[in-house]
C-alpha cells in the first residue's frame, strides 16, 4: 500500500459508525478527483520515471490506489463485478502477502506498459462501478465496505503526498531543474523570534479515541506521565540552519549519533536534501515550483532525523517525543500550510505570539521510536498486514506538510520513516527539559 516509512493505512481502527452514504460518496469523489489533479501538469514521461527505490511512478500511484479499490471493496464484496484486467493484480500490489506475488518496487519505473491512457481507463472503470456499489450495496455488507472505502480515501490521500514527494525527486535529477507548478509569492520576508511555550508534568492521555477515523497506530488511547518541558514556537527555519552549517555542523562527528555521522560520510551531506550552492557563495533550493534563492524566513525541509537530531544537540536542546508533541498540539490551531493551499512549500510563520506551524509545512521529527501503543493489535485479515510488522528501526513524525490534504491530518496522526530519508517534507521543532 503506501510506501516503506510511510504509515500504512490497511490497518484501519475500526469506525463504530460509518459515515453516511451520501458524504462517503462525496469524499471519494473528491478524494479521487484530487489526485487526477495532481497528475495532470506531468507528461506521460513524467508519470513513467522511477528516479530511486524509494520513490515510484506518479501512474504507479494512481494505477495502485485503483487497485485498493478494486481488490478491497469491488471484487470482495460484488461477485459479478468485472475485473478490469488480472495482470494488475500482480503489477499494483505493494505490499501484501497474503494477495499473492507483485512486481518488484525497485523496477516500478520499467512499467512502460499499460500506459497512462490505460492507467487512466482503469481508474474510470472503477470508479464507475464504486459509484453503482456505493449506491445500491446494503446492510451487514454496507457497513464493512464503508469502512474499508474510508480507509481507501484516506490511502489515496497519503499517495497524494507521495506523488508529489516523488516527482520533487526526479525534477531534482534532471539538470534543467524543472518544475511542477509556477511558484506563489508569500509576504513574509522574517520569521518571529524562536520562542517557549511551558508545559506542566504529568499525567496525559495520548492516542485516538473513538471519534471519526484513524489509522490503528494511533491506538489504543492510553495514558503516559511526562516531566515539565518546553517546546518552540515554530519550526526551525533556512537562516538558523545556515548558522549550523556555518558552524561546520556537517563536520563535526560529536554533534551527531553514530548511525547519523555514517550517513553523512557514506552519502556526503553538506546541507539539506535540494539545497545547492553556487560557485558565489549564493544557496538555492529546488522546490516543486523550481530551483529559486533560498528563503531565510522559510522553515528548513527535507531534512533526515540524523541532522535534525544533530542540529538540536547543536543548539543545545533536543527533538520532543511524539507524546510531548501530541499534548503540545493540543493548545494550537489545526489549520496551516496544506495542500490546500497550493504553495506546496514550507512557508515561513506569520506569528510568534503562540505555537505555529503545528500542522502543516513540514513533518516534526520527534525523538520517539515508532513502535506499538501498549494493547495494540493489528487487525485481522489483508488490511493488517502492513502496520504492525513495520515497527521497528524508525522514527515518528508528527503534524502533517504543505502536501498533506488538510482533512487527512489529525493530532494523533503517526507519521514514521527511517532515520536517514530526506525526501519526503521533513523538518525540526525543538525542545528543551524545564
Amino acid at each position: 500500500m503506501t510506501e516503506s516509512g510511510q504509515p500504512r493505512p490497511e490497518a484501519v481502527k475500526a469506525v463504530p459508525q460509518p459515515v453516511s452514504r451520501e458524504t462517503l460518496a462525496a469524499r471519494y469523489h473528491r478524494v479521487r478527483c484530487r489526485s487526477q489533479a495532481l497528475a495532470a501538469p506531468l507528461s506521460a514521461e513524467d508519470q513513467t520515471i522511477q528516479s530511486m527505490a524509494d520513490a515510484s511512478p506518479t501512474k504507479w500511484h494512481l494505477a495502485h490506489t485503483t487497485w485498493f479499490f478494486e481488490t478491497m471493496v469491488l471484487a470482495a464484496f460484488d461477485a459479478e463485478y468485472p475485473i478490469f484486467d488480472p495482470d494488475y493484480r500482480y503489477l499494483f500490489n505493494s505490499y501484501y502477502e497474503s494477495l499473492g506475488a507483485r512486481h518488484p518496487r525497485p523496477q516500478r519505473g520499467l512499467l512502460t506498459r499499460p500506459s497512462c491512457d490505460d492507467i487512466e481507463r482503469y481508474r474510470a472503470h472503477v470508479d464507475e462501478h464504486m459509484r453503482t456499489f456505493i449506491a445500491k450495496t446494503k446492510g451487514e455488507a454496507w457497513a464493512r465496505a464503508a469502512a474499508l472505502i474510508e480507509l481507501g480515501c484516506h490511502h489515496e490521500e497519503q499517495h497524494q503526498e507521495l506523488v508529489l514527494m516523488d516527482i520533487q525527486h526526479a525534477f531534482s535529477c534532471n539538470p534543467t531543474w524543472p518544475a511542477y507548478h509556477a511558484p506563489i509569492p508569500h509576504a513574509v520576508k522574517t520569521a518571529p523570534p524562536l520562542q517557549w511555550t511551558a508545559l506542566p508534568g504529568g499525567d496525559y492521555e495520548i492516542g485516538h479515541g473513538d471519534e471519526g477515523f484513524a489509522f490503528d497506530n494511533e491506538s489504543p488511547r492510553h495514558t503516559i506521565k511526562l516531566l515539565p518541558y518546553r517546546i518552540a514556537n515554530r519550526l526551525i527555519t533556512n537562516g538558523e540552519w545556515l548558522s549550523f552549517i556555518t558552524a561546520d555542523g556537517y563536520r563535526r562527528p560529536e554533534l551527531w549519533l553514530s548511525d547519523g555521522w555514517a550517513a553523512v560520510m557514506e552519502n556526503g551531506w553538506t546541507a539539506p536534501q535540494y539545497w545547492r550552492c553556487g560557485d558565489d557563495g549564493i544557496w538555492h533550493v529546488f522546490t516543486l515550483a523550481g530551483l529559486s534563492p533560498l528563503d531565510p524566513a522559510a522553515p528548513v525541509c527535507h531534512i533526515s532525523f540524523y541532522e535534525a537530531e544533530a542540529y538540536a544537540r547543536w543548539a543545545g536542546k533536543r527533538l520532543p517525543t511524539e507524546a510531548e508533541w501530541e499534548i503540545a498540539s493540543k493548545i494550537a490551531p489545526q489549520h496551516g500550510n496544506f495542500l490546500e493551499s497550493g504553495a506546496l512549500s514550507a512557508q515561513p510563520a506569520n506569528s510568534g505570539d503562540e505555537l505555529t506551524q503545528m500542522f502543516g509545512d513540514t513533518w516534526e521529527w520527534t525523538q520517539s521510536p515508532y513502535s506499538p501503543y501498549p494493547g495494540f493489535k493489528p487487525a485481522a485479515g489483508a488490511v493488517g498486514e502492513y502496520n504492525g510488522k513495520f515497527m521497528i528501526n524508525q522514527m515518528v513524525m508528527r503534524g502533517g506538510c504543505c502536501a498533506t490534504p488538510a482533512d487527512h491530518i489529525r493530532p494523533t496522526y503517526r507519521n514514521f520513516f527511517y532515520p536517514h530519508m530526506r525526501w519526503q517534507f521533513g523538518g525540526v521543532r525543538l525542545a528543551e527539559d524545564v
